[in-house]
């Protein structure tokens, strides 16, 4: 049966889901074939490949249209809003390549859904991670119930490219941020399969709605999304929720805490560039065909309801950049931004569609296990969704990076950040960051050592080299910028592990001349020999390590590295450099 439930599309055009009534999703070549079919079929269509995987697979593309708005330039020129749909980000959640395919089907081939591309462009990407789906098997979701053979989370290289919209570690990540530099999309549809606790809903939504957000992209989404979209997915059949997310699976009455996508995932990346951003999240033990239909309905929905009122949003993401434009010309006082957020203990209640639910003895896991019944349970529940800003900053005009850092400078001018290099060395007072109580973790995560870390403000005239390049943030990619490069965001690329090297001691002291030195400093600095004895009467760890008690003279004296823990990029507060 088709999602579309006015009609039964012809065999030919049934996709590769339908025809096997929900059992199977198509692979990567029955997927190309399918797009290409569309292509060849519709005006409507056109196929494009926006890049190439690591495994060198085509990363597919389908731009779908009326007249000939086809372009960037042609969209834009049109008043067109352009809307960006993504599938198998997660190769192993396929159901928005399936819906998506259905869906575009019904536009342009068998018309059953008239008038959606009016006033839009539709972007579809109905396989992204393209390696990783290849990596077929009926075991590598083992809470999801179907499809019958799925793809692997990660690529090949085991990147999760959902925590990589920041570092742009891999080319998949790249291509797709080329993309998006090139039409920015005024909305974003990410589609997936949750994980977590079993209940009612076959779909739930998710959008960011802390300070970070600008107002009047948020304003859109709670009143389009929230308001229409979200109420006619549900009144065609589906049981819609807000995402859920239990602060325990076998207690739900200790309630949901609400997600905070830092800007590693693509829809709290995507509202750093003042575009709206919705992420689909199906509930993986509800059937396949349920999933599909219900993430074609909220699709269907919502390009209906963009193309019925496309100033609504544009006028919604222009305002977004003006503001975040405008800010840059405020007195440093009135140029505060947020970049990190947490919950607070404030609670909503919660009318939540639940199945009921026991726990017991678990003789398995020593723990107590949670076991779900059928039966409909309708009980309401503390719900988590507040934030409260935890780490603002004052926005510099200019940050200013050195040629060295060549890594950097390749992510920053991935992100489509302007980057003006300097010709000749540029002596400029700045602000910059020092850093203390650095800590390591015990491995990886995403391919990445990620440091703990304080910081401390400081001010100090720096010369930089020549090719040092300047990033302005007179621009509506400021938040991108600042998040990218302030290091406590959560995602900046000092906390990605992209400066790890300045942590490192190069040098270091014989103890036989460390402990001549540590004696000429105390003689000399009656201050310096009481902050030592008061050290080694207070702190028992550092009385009893030698090499503490020596490397203390060592960090205080001349000899000691000035740049160990200093990070290399500059803030200028006020004006921009003069080169010498």
């Amino acid at each position: 049966m088709s999602p579309n439930p006015r009609s039964e599309p012809p065999p030919e055009w049934q996709t590769h889901a339908e025809q096997t009534n929900y059992r199977e999703t198509p692979n990567y070549a029955e997927t190309i074939a399918y797009a290409r079919r569309l292509d060849a079929a519709s005006p409507l269509i056109r196929y494009d490949s926006f890049g190439l995987s690591g495994e060198g697979r085509e990363l597919p593309l389908l731009i779908a249209s009326e007249g000939d708005s086809f372009t960037p330039e042609a969209a834009r020129k049109a008043g067109k809003a352009v809307v960006l749909i993504q599938a198998c980000i997660h190769s192993g959640e396929p159901d928005g390549k399936d819906a998506g395919f259905a869906l575009l089907r019904d536009i342009a081939i068998t018309k059953t859904l008239p008038a959606l591309l009016e006033n839009l462009v539709v972007l579809f990407i109905p396989l992204y991670n393209a390696d990783g789906h290849e990596r077929s098997s009926p075991y590598n979701r083992i809470n999801q119930n179907g499809p019958a053979d799925m793809g692997w989370r990660a690529t090949t290289t085991n990147q999760n490219l959902n925590r990589d919209y920041m570092k742009a570690d891999t080319p998949e990540t790249r291509a797709w941020l080329t993309l998006w530099n090139q039409w920015n999309p005024d909305l974003f549809i990410d589609c997936h399969v949750t994980d977590g606790a079993d209940y009612r809903y076959n779909i739930t939504y998710h959008f960011e709605h802390h300070e970070g957000i600008a107002p009047s992209v948020l304003a859109w989404q709670r009143k389009v999304m929230d308001g229409k979209v979200f109420p006619a997915t549900e009144n065609a059949g589906n049981v819609v929720s807000w995402y859920l997310e239990f602060a325990d699976n076998r207690d739900f009455g200790r309630g949901i805490c609400d997600f905070n996508g830092s800007p590693r995932f693509s829809t709290g990346y995507v509202p750093l560039r003042n575009r709206a951003a919705i992420l689909i999240e199906t509930h993986m033990i509800k059937d396949y065909r349920s999933r599909v239909i219900g993430t074609y309905d909220l699709l269907r929905f919502t390009l209906a309801e963009v193309s019925r009122d496309p100033k609504r949003l544009l006028d919604a993401v222009q305002a977004a950049d003006e503001q975040t434009i405008a800010q840059s010309q405020l007195d440093a006082a009135r140029r505060k931004v947020p970049i990190d957020f947490e919950l607070t203990d404030k609670t909503v209640p919660y009318d939540l569609k639940a199945l009921e639910y026991r726990t017991e003895p678990s003789d398995v896991s020593g723990d107590a296990r949670v076991v779900f019944g059928t039966k409909p349970l309708d009980v309401t529940v503390p719900m988590y969704n507040t934030f409260r800003v935890t780490k603002e900053v004052t926005r510099p005009l200019y940050y200013i990076v050195p040629p060295q850092w060549k890594e950097v400078i390749a992510v920053l001018s991935a992100h489509g950040l302007q980057l003006q290099p300097t010709p000749r060395a540029t002596t400029i007072d700045i602000e910059s960051y020092k850093f203390s109580e650095v800590k390591w973790p015990a491995g990886p995560f995403e391919g990445r050592f990620m440091p703990e870390f304080k910081t401390g403000l400081i001010s100090e005239r720096r010369t930089f080299p020549p090719g040092s390049v300047i990033v302005p943030l007179d621009n509506n990619l400021a938040k991108v910028a600042i998040n990218l490069l302030e290091p406590e965001a959560p995602d900046s690329l000092v906390a990605w592990g992209f400066f790890n090297a300045i942590f490192e001691q190069k040098e270091y002291g014989e103890s036989y001349v460390l402990e001549d030195l540590a004696r000429e400093m105390m003689s000399k600095d009656p201050a310096l020999r009481a902050e030592f004895e008061l050290r080694i009467g207070s702190d028992p760890e550092f009385a009893s390590s030698p090499a503490k008690r020596l490397q203390f003279f060592y960090e205080r004296s001349a000899y000691w590295d000035p740049h160990m823990n200093l990070y290399p990029v500059g803030r200028i507060m006020n004006s921009l450099p003069v080169t010498t």
